[in-house]
């Protein structure tokens, strides 16, 4: 893995306001097993000591960190995405990292060999469970499964690439970096890189073996979905009309970008578009044409209940 040719892995860190866990986050990086990354950081304007943090680490490894747009994580994370090919090696890896989280050693070491050869020209997305745990790192359960596989039919109306687990090729990188030209704004940089991975046809590894420990505390930006009142919160957030304007920045993006999909995915995302007009029984069939999915039975089936109430 490692040697002359080995992969060359940018890390994007979005950060703000992190003092409390980054350095905790900054070590485990430093403790990688695969040595070949850079750590490219876009501070979003932060108040407490993270940029002090973030000085004190780059004296002793290779980070540059960047002054970030100001508009919250989606955006940050975009404009690192954006700025990448000007502080990266041609063929590099991206990865990208949360400033609260922990990883395991063996995490880019992991999704390197689960990806193959930097020579392959698909599109390739590593993405993984993890372990969730509190603000201590302990209580430790095992994120949700994902049980159904990874596809743009499911990309479309449910994110299961924890942006905190994702590992790109470097042919994934390039896309993502030409596509985040293109387009003005997402919901969340990972559902965004998980449909216009899928929709251009590439491959999607998931693995089920946890590869960092995702640290829950009282600002997280998303937070965990693994218990049963946390699913049953993001239904409700489906069933209340947040997932119709989620889908509407989503499908803007996404048609900006409709020469980077495959012919079948490009006429998946017009269906899609439609499905969410017209009358209640044209919607319905067309959603069983689509053949749509999210990962659990309940969560599928409140997809179709907020097709019919006109939520999506």
């Amino acid at each position: 893995m490692e040697g002359p040719q080995a992969p060359h892995v940018v890390i994007l860190l979005a950060v703000y306001n992190g003092g409390d866990f980054l350095s905790d986050q900054l070590q485990s990086i430093a403790a990688q097993t695969h040595r070949g990354w850079q750590v490219l950081a876009g501070d979003d304007g932060s108040e407490d000591n993270s940029r002090a943090i973030l000085d004190a680490f780059a004296a002793r490894h290779p980070v540059r960190c960047l002054n970030g747009p100001g508009a919250g994580a989606a955006e940050n994370f975009l404009s690192l995405i954006r700025q990448t090919p000007d502080h990266a090696p041609a063929g590099h890896w991206m990865a990208f990292c949360d400033q609260d989280d922990v990883w395991l050693p063996d995490k880019l070491s992991r999704g390197i060999t689960a990806l193959g050869t930097s020579d392959d020209p698909r599109p390739a997305l590593y993405c993984s469970r993890t372990w969730i745990t509190d603000t201590a790192l302990g209580e430790r359960r095992l994120s949700a499964a994902r049980p159904r596989p990874p596809s743009f039919r499911n990309a479309l109306v449910q994110n299961v690439a924890s942006g905190n687990t994702i590992l790109l090729n470097p042919a994934a990188a390039r896309l993502v970096e030409e596509a985040a030209q293109k387009i003005e704004r997402v919901v969340v940089h990972d559902w965004w890189v998980y449909q216009l991975i899928t929709g251009a046809g590439g491959r999607v590894v998931h693995d089920d073996t946890p590869t960092l420990y995702y640290r829950q505390h009282d600002v997280n930006q998303i937070g965990s979905n693994d218990t049963r009142l946390a699913r049953l919160r993001r239904i409700r957030q489906l069933l209340q009309g947040h997932f119709r304007a989620w889908n509407e920045v989503n499908i803007a993006a996404l048609s900006r970008l409709d020469g980077y999909l495959t012919p079948e995915n490009r006429a998946i995302l017009a269906e899609f578009a439609a499905m969410r007009r017209g009358p209640m029984p044209a919607r319905l069939a067309r959603l069983w044409r689509l053949g749509l999915y999210r990962q659990s039975r309940i969560s599928t089936f409140a997809l179709w209940v907020s097709l019919v109430l006109n939520r999506i």
